[in-house]
């Protein structure tokens, strides 16, 4: 199984990411962190409203080439 504390959404279109990304936090402790790789444009939308919504924290949002980077606090 992978490591729960890591997802990588490469290749998968919205609204996939957010998907897996809600069930591996699921699984997560709060206060716990899930790095998150995506290449969706959609994903620059729905990953900070998602963390908004479910009252997850967004720790942080880079963009290295067309591959962005998210470390969300479970809450």
């Amino acid at each position: 199984m992978d490591d729960p504390h890591t997802l990588d959404a490469t290749g998968l279109l919205c609204p996939l990411p957010v998907l897996k990304a809600r069930k591996r936090l699921m699984a997560l402790a709060p206060g716990e962190a899930l790095t998150m790789q995506a290449d969706d444009p959609a994903a620059v939308v729905d990953v900070p409203h998602f963390c908004a919504e479910a009252g997850h924290i967004l720790v942080s949002s880079d963009l290295e080439g067309l591959v962005q980077t998210y470390v969300i606090r479970k809450k």
